[in-house]
């Protein structure tokens, strides 16, 4: 454990990245922690540790108080949007809450005296590179206003720095997926649109289908490979920078994957495999400026930092993220309560949330299932309580819940 009792803002620590980076450092360091976030995306239940602050990074006055009530020692800043089509829609809020925010940040980091800095980038500062597997030295040519807000906030970080002498690291993540491993925390943005998300819900029957952009790329199987890096090992990553920079006094940037790439079809193969279910796939034409293969070289983060990731198998990260959506169906209490109920009453369990039965109908059912020994779903079929289709889905959430060893057989 970091034996150390300063203290670190981080921004955006109660997003999706953020709120992972938080819990490993609560768990693995003695950084007294401060969160700083307008919750637009985030959650005030993911923040596990610390004292979170609500507020906007746009709101200096505000941003500058906190930084007086605190001497922070480093500055973690995850703030910022995320999607590449709104940032074309809607440029100058991204240059607004991407890069000016960035500003806003490194003036206060100016006034009260930080000088280490961990910054959340992005792959998408390389923009349409044919050079694979993309390595820090790669020419940073964005093609969208995501990517250029990124790498504009990149370029003020450099510049401070050698005026200043602020150390930084820029982590520059390529695809982030996956869910704590004690299934604490997770993806909370209904907003969120990346591939194994939307696999996830199409698999949950919470949306039709999923759509594949593009089938004719030069890849083995036609579709466009990306380096997935689980969050747990991402959130590890800033942890290691932190120590980087607590003994070190060199500015480095990092590419944050794994160097290893899975096709689109691969994924949704690996969602159809754990999740049990079939979901129908729409192949449509390519996306204007979609490459056909985006991976990593992750020598530099390896060698510098001493990352070594432990959950860099798409099983494990599909494998988190579904239990985290399916923690999100069903409440806690609800798994506490049925670790040994048989499954007559899952099923019965399901029903009742799902307002397919009433209560008194399930206890009718479960009596008529006592006295003959016949199945829960034939009995209520019989008596046209439910319909095929319901009782059909309905016993495939069962799997998934005993499949995902939430509730026991």
């Amino acid at each position: 454990m970091m034996q150390t009792s300063k203290k670190i803002l981080v921004t955006g620590g109660a997003g999706y990245i953020g709120s992972h980076v938080v819990k490993q450092l609560g768990r693995e360091t003695d950084y007294e922690i401060v969160v700083y976030d307008n919750l637009s995306t985030g959650s005030p239940k993911a923040v596990l540790y610390g004292e979170l602050v609500v507020g906007d990074l746009a709101d200096l006055q505000k941003l500058a108080q906190v930084f007086a009530e605190h001497q922070f020692d480093a500055v973690l800043h995850f703030a910022a949007s995320i999607s590449v089509p709104e940032s074309t829609a809607n440029p100058l809020a991204y240059y607004g809450n991407n890069t000016r925010n960035t500003l806003n940040l490194l003036q206060c980091c100016e006034t009260y005296g930080v000088k280490k800095l961990v910054f959340s980038s992005t792959a998408a500062v390389y923009g349409e590179t044919a050079e694979n597997p993309v390595r820090e030295s790669t020419p940073t040519t964005p093609i969208n206003p995501y990517g250029y807000s990124k790498l504009m906030s990149e370029q003020m970080i450099q510049d401070y720095s050698r005026a200043s002498g602020l150390k930084y690291i820029i982590l520059r993540y390529f695809n982030v997926a996956g869910a704590d491993d004690r299934g604490q925390i997770g993806q909370t943005n209904k907003k969120a649109s990346h591939l194994l998300k939307v696999a996830l819900d199409a698999a949950l029957n919470r949306r039709e289908s999923v759509s594949i952009f593009g089938t004719d790329f030069p890849t083995p199987d036609g579709t466009g490979i990306r380096d997935y890096i689980h969050v747990e090992d991402l959130a590890a990553a800033h942890i290691d920078a932190l120590r980087y920079l607590e003994n070190e006094n060199e500015s480095h940037i990092l590419n944050c994957g794994y160097g290893q790439g899975y096709s689109v079809k691969e994924v949704l193969a690996k969602v159809t495999e754990m999740s049990g279910r079939q979901f129908p796939v729409i192949e449509i034409e390519r996306r204007a400026g979609d490459p056909a293969c985006v991976i990593a070289c992750s020598d530099k983060i390896r060698q510098i930092l001493g990352w070594k990731p432990q959950f860099n198998s798409l099983e494990k990260i599909v494998s988190s993220a579904l239990a985290w959506e399916l923690k999100l169906m069903y409440p806690e209490e609800l798994v506490k309560k049925m670790p040994k109920t048989p499954p007559a009453f899952v099923l019965g369990t399901i029903l009742l949330q799902k307002q397919f039965i009433s209560r008194n109908q399930l206890q009718v059912a479960l009596q008529e299932q006592a006295n003959t020994g016949k199945k829960l779903g034939e009995i209520l079929l019989r008596k046209s309580m439910i319909s095929d289709q319901t009782l059909q889905n309905c016993l495939q959430e069962q799997f998934y819940l005993r499949q995902r060893n939430l509730l026991a057989s």
